[in-house]
């Protein structure tokens, strides 16, 4: 059975619940919400699995805080075998507009620890991360407060669909391919 890792970076604790930086998170919940698993508390992470018209899906939301994500995401990968071109990572980006979705097959870190953990740890920056804008709308010098901010009720109404369509990409990551994916849902997002 092919098997899929799809990760959503955060930060452990109720008290980054909520938070920009928790956005991959936010996204594997709704995952797993709508496809009724649970997430269990295991090694590196609490993971949830389920399968798509024959493929294993893996959620993993890594326990490890941001800046260490990498040993979670080469633990999992190892443990089930999971080949570089069936891992996933969604992350959240300064850069983009609120809710603004770019699934990219590769790419520098951008600046972004957990990615740039992840690709120290696992030697390669060849893998498929789904960029989840954050926004950028904050005073100058207070990036790690805007980061570490939660999202207001404003701010949920404008992420919720995006939320929504990130589900929908992951699932179609697993169906129809990286490529596929990107030609259908890069071109229909805004920023």
């Amino acid at each position: 059975m092919d098997k899929y890792l799809i990760v959503g970076l955060g930060n452990p604790g109720y008290e980054y619940a909520g938070t920009r930086h928790n956005t991959g998170f936010m996204i594997l919940d709704a995952f797993a919400k709508a496809s009724n698993i649970v997430f269990d508390d295991r090694r590196y992470g609490f993971v949830a699995e389920t399968s798509l018209k024959g493929r294993k899906v893996i959620l993993l939301k890594p326990t490890t805080f941001m800046n260490l994500s990498g040993n979670a995401v080469r633990y999992w990968m190892n443990k089930e075998n999971i080949a570089l071109e069936r891992l996933l990572v969604i992350v959240d980006d300064l850069s983009l507009p609120l809710g603004a979705l770019r699934l990219k097959g590769k790419g520098s870190n951008g600046g972004h620890n957990g990615l740039g953990n992840i690709q120290s740890v696992i030697g390669t920056q060849q893998y498929a991360r789904l960029r989840v804008g954050i926004g950028n709308d904050f005073p100058k010098g207070m990036q790690v407060e805007w980061v570490l901010g939660k999202y207001d009720e404003e701010d949920m109404h404008t992420l919720s669909p995006s939320i929504d369509t990130a589900v929908e990409i992951i699932k179609s990551f697993v169906l129809a391919g990286l490529d596929i994916t990107m030609n259908q849902y890069n071109k229909h997002s805004n920023g």
